[in-house]
């Protein structure tokens, strides 16, 4: 398994492997918001604000995660993961775990300070991160499950708090996401 920068060609490859996969899991009608939104994050978010990584097998993509800027009133240099996929004959190998860890280096070398996702706290714990609440770090929308709205110091320092509204690229910024 090689963990690596996507490169342009797999744009499509990534987009079907979101798409397929999350219809399999949650339904086609997810599947296609999924693999919209996946489109839409290409297409819509200027390449310093999205870093993506892949998990290949064989030169074929098995996996990938999205990191977006996340805007912060006070400048702290935030990136929100989502989405994140792992084929399905792929799931339980520590993939997810592996490519996470790998994208999360990358943003460090970046001098990225804080990472965000929006998820299950018992997968994303796995890689370092913790619940906080919007006390802490205030969502960009208001989450249907703020449960899910966990953060990781990128440094080796506790989260700061970040004080004011937060802003999500735009193909994220839709209610329906969070």
């Amino acid at each position: 398994m090689k963990y690596l920068k996507y490169k342009a060609n797999q744009v499509q490859e990534i987009q079907q492997l979101f798409t397929r996969t999350f219809t399999d899991s949650e339904g086609e009608e997810e599947g296609k918001l999924i693999g919209g939104l996946v489109q839409n994050l290409f297409d819509m978010t200027d390449s310093k604000n999205i870093h993506v990584f892949v998990a290949t097998d064989s030169e074929k993509v098995v996996g990938c995660i999205i990191f977006t800027k996340l805007t912060c009133e006070n400048d702290t240099r935030a990136f929100l993961l989502s989405p994140v996929v792992v084929h399905t004959a792929y799931h339980g190998k520590g993939i997810g775990q592996g490519l996470i860890k790998y994208g999360l280096e990358a943003l460090r070398d970046l001098e990225a300070t804080l990472a965000i996702t929006y998820g299950d706290i018992n997968f994303y714990s796995k890689t370092g991160f913790i619940q906080i609440d919007e006390g802490l770090i205030e969502a960009p929308l208001p989450l249907s499950y703020p449960e899910g709205w966990l953060g990781q110091s990128l440094t080796d320092r506790e989260i700061n708090p970040v004080k004011g509204k937060t802003k999500c690229v735009r193909a994220l910024n839709n209610p329906v996401y969070w």
